[in-house]
């Protein structure tokens, strides 16, 4: 094993077209941390906002690796439970902002956030692994823990044509659950109609004067159309708040004793605290029911800089992953 590895390492404002691999050297084992070769990676929305603006925030360490997600084998367990060759995947907890992330060859982790891939997953291609961690925990975190999703419900996914978006309704109809999900784009009915989705609306940004009702709303448009998404719900209903793509992170004007409707409940999906536990049931359950994560295109490692152009570009359905099996 060399004392060097290739990662993507940035101190400021980096596009695609201005970023590069650089040779740094693997990262010193110590103890709590567990290192890790890397295998997959599974891109987010996050880390193109770190590379576009959040970098320069104070609490970012300078320089980082980027990534908050990723999956491989262990290579040095340190003090942890952990034997090498282990297939685990990793995610959250400050990853790629307060300490190295996934887009590197290898990666230390700190244990807290490293869990083993159960063995009925094993089997499946680092690229399926690599696009399960972040984004099914978030939606399995808000269906369940959050929404206490169970089958005779009716599920609305707001702004259901993004990555988070087509997991959430995998999982819901695998467990019997009827959806609505709205887009913005009616080339993407089909799409959606194909991943689960019993109904799909044209979203206009005002669902709750068209008479749309849910006993659960999976809100990942944000506080953009959030009391709107309030208005949706059916007596007793839940609506859990997870995702931002509107562009607005705050709410502005929001009155909860009229915004919210009586009877009704808010909530807010942080996916900051994975367990080995939900992350054992996450992997099951995917494996059980066949679930294929919607993966847009596999990138090779050596093409992490194409694959950051293509997230810059935009206009893609699905998630992009980057594997290297060299």
């Amino acid at each position: 094993m060399s004392n060097t590895m290739r990662a993507l390492q940035i101190s400021d404002i980096t596009p695609a077209s201005e970023a590069v691999l650089s040779e740094v050297p693997v990262p010193a084992v110590k103890p709590g941390w567990v290192l890790v070769r890397v295998r997959g990676i599974g891109m987010n929305h996050s880390e193109w906002e770190l590379c576009h603006d959040e970098i320069r925030e104070s609490y970012i360490t300078h320089p980082i690796i980027p990534g908050i997600e990723g999956v491989g084998e262990v290579v040095d367990p340190s003090d942890q439970p952990f034997v090498s060759g282990q297939k685990v995947c990793m995610l959250m907890g400050g990853m790629g902002r307060m300490w190295d992330g996934s887009y590197a060859e290898y990666c230390l982790v700190r244990a807290d956030h490293l869990f083993a891939i159960p063995e009925a997953a094993c089997k499946l291609s680092w690229a399926t692994l690599a696009a399960i961690p972040e984004t099914f925990f978030t939606a399995w975190g808000s269906l369940f823990e959050c929404l206490q999703l169970k089958a005779g419900d009716t599920l609305l996914v707001r702004a259901a044509s993004c990555g988070l978006g087509y997991a959430a309704l995998q999982i819901a109809h695998a467990l019997g659950v009827r959806t609505i999900a709205t887009t913005h784009r009616e080339r993407y009915v089909e799409l959606l109609k194909s991943f689960g989705a019993n109904e799909v609306v044209l979203d206009s940004g005002a669902l709750a004067d068209t008479g749309v009702k849910a006993d659960k709303v999976l809100e990942l448009s944000g506080p953009k159309t959030l009391a709107d998404s309030l208005g949706c719900l059916n007596h007793g209903g839940i609506c859990c708040d997870t995702g931002i793509l509107g562009g607005q992170f705050v709410l502005n004007g929001f009155d909860p004793i009229k915004d919210i409707p009586n009877g009704c409940y808010l909530t807010g999906f942080f996916s900051n605290y994975p367990t080995q536990e939900v992350m054992d049931h996450i992997f099951a359950f995917v494996a059980k029911h066949g679930i294929e994560p919607f993966v847009a295109k596999v990138f090779d490692f050596d093409h992490l800089i194409d694959a950051l152009a293509m997230q810059d570009e935009g206009g893609f359905q699905g998630k992009l992953v980057i594997v290297n099996e060299q």
